[in-house]
């Protein structure tokens, strides 16, 4: 019998992929890592617009609305457009928010990877911050199945994560292998999960 303990498994939440309620659903901007950059950007009708619509590739994506997100305590403005080919509203959701927390990722990621966060960081009760370290101590077999599919780089470098891997593991393995710099590395992760499979959790 192996001496190795299996992590515990992944919370319900973290296990089903949340899929939107409406004809459309959430696109990740990963390359947008700041407040600044995404103000930006959403000062223009055409800072945040595809090229095409991911559901029925149509060509012309017309501004639909804006919308507001609570992080952090202040309100973001998140801009969504409207495909008339296929009806479908795509969010658009920049790099350094994470999809189902409260929290931008290096807020979470300064908590729960990093060196205990500055004393000017926002301050996160404890509580939350346990919660969100049990679900990186969760396993992340299912996802590192679904990097194996990856590009050759991604699928490589998951290849050492066995079954007894948890997903702050998995977070660690990626940043090495990209030289992804701290601060980015929990948004870096959570956005390649959603572009290979939107929906997919990881915490």
């Amino acid at each position: 019998m192996s001496h190795y303990r299996l992590p515990p498994p992944a919370p319900a939440c973290l296990s089903r992929p949340c899929w939107s309620k409406q004809k459309g659903g959430t696109l990740i901007v990963a390359e947008v890592t700041d407040r600044a950059t995404h103000e930006r950007r959403c000062r223009s009708p055409d800072g945040y617009r595809p090229e095409g619509c991911p559901g029925c590739a149509g060509r012309v994506l017309h501004l639909h609305d804006y919308r507001d997100r609570v992080l952090d305590g202040t309100a973001l403005v998140l801009v969504r457009y409207w495909c008339p080919g296929c009806g479908a509203t795509w969010r658009m959701l920049p790099g350094f928010v994470a999809r189902l927390l409260r929290r931008p990722w290096p807020v979470v990621e300064a908590a729960t990877l990093g060196p205990p966060p500055a004393a000017t960081a926002p301050r996160v009760p404890a509580r939350t911050v346990r919660r969100w370290r049990g679900r990186l101590a969760a396993a992340a077999w299912a996802l590192v199945q679904l990097l194996r599919t990856a590009a050759a780089a991604v699928a490589t470098a998951v290849r050492t994560l066995g079954r007894n891997a948890t997903r702050r593991d998995l977070v660690v393995v990626l940043a090495h292998a990209a030289g992804t710099p701290a601060g980015l590395q929990l948004a870096t992760a959570a956005a390649l999960l959603h572009d290979l499979q939107p929906g997919a959790r990881l915490m």
